[in-house]
């Protein structure tokens, strides 16, 4: 059996993320998996799934930052602002410089928003179903503004080739950010229509796509019955602040106890924090004036 924890998969183009998570139970002969951020069937790169106790910890990677490396394809613009959707708009480009730099311009605009309207064509749930599965029946969804933060938007390549031009870029987002959109809206800013062409996700959180693999190495790897693949859950809890637990407060939180805050006292009231003792991850637990109290038991019997 393979070990619990966390698989960086490298997700190939034209499967869902669902069908990953297959490919895991699959491989790890196990039925309970789940992942971490859900990215586009023709979207390719990270994507973090967790097995056995490692599930535990998933809900704690909801709020992480996420990077992306895209092309964005001016001259045309489709229904789903990627390549599987139909095409709505075109427009011939010159390639000249002016509309290089209206391009520019358009992204260096974009890279200050602070709210976005997600894609029709997204796992999004409006009244519980998703917003793509009623986009498809037909019925008209109103998707509501959300806040984002765009760390940093590098253009990396601007080319021009058969009436388009194709601009490499290079996004660190927060959270339920859509490169997709930036692309579309580029394309609305300049006029020039535009979609991303291709999506790769190289970072969230403390994940890179750079220690991720591929279905192949996955499967590789198993047969010889190296699991090195493996991340220890504890990897997913670095974006949260740490505490270590004495050995008299681990056996208390073992219990389902509370403990005193004392020594805590340099923590924000209602802070977060993840309670480690001697490496191991014991507890999620957050500070209520005098005390600590558990909002989640992570310690393996």
């Amino acid at each position: 059996m393979i070990p619990d924890g966390i698989i960086l998969l490298d997700k190939k183009k034209g499967i869902t993320s669902m069908a990953s998570d297959n490919f895991i139970k699959k491989l790890a002969g196990i039925r309970k998996v789940g992942h971490s951020g859900t990215l586009d069937p023709f979207a390719t790169g990270l994507l973090p799934i967790f097995t056995g106790k490692a599930l535990k910890v998933m809900r704690y990677t909801d709020d992480y930052d996420k990077a992306y490396d895209c092309t964005c394809v001016f001259g045309v613009s489709t229904t789903t602002m990627d390549p599987e959707g139909e095409v709505v708009e075109t427009k011939a480009l010159t390639g000249s410089e002016e509309e290089f730099e209206n391009i520019r311009k358009a992204f260096e605009k974009l890279s200050h928003i602070t709210e976005q309207v997600p894609p029709v064509f997204s796992a999004k749930k409006i009244d519980g179903q998703k917003a793509y599965d009623l986009a498809r029946k037909g019925v008209e969804v109103q998707m509501p503004s959300h806040p984002v933060k765009i760390y940093s938007l590098d253009i990396n390549d601007m080319r021009y080739e058969d009436g388009k031009i194709y601009t490499d870029l290079s996004i660190a987002c927060s959270k339920g950010t859509y490169i997709r959109s930036i692309c579309d809206d580029a394309g609305k800013i300049t006029g020039y229509h535009a979609h991303a062409l291709t999506l790769r996700r190289t970072k969230a959180g403390p994940f890179d796509v750079k220690d991720a693999y591929t279905e192949d190495q996955l499967s590789a790897m198993a047969e010889a019955n190296d699991y090195s693949f493996i991340v220890p859950r504890e990897k997913a809890m670095d974006s949260m602040h740490r505490i270590e637990l004495s050995s008299s407060q681990y056996k208390e939180v073992k219990l389902g106890k509370k403990i005193s805050s004392e020594v805590f006292a340099s923590l924000e009231d209602g802070m977060r924090v993840a309670a480690f003792h001697d490496g191991e991850l014991t507890a999620v637990m957050y500070r209520d004036n005098d005390i600590m109290r558990i909002e989640r038991m992570l310690a393996v019997d």
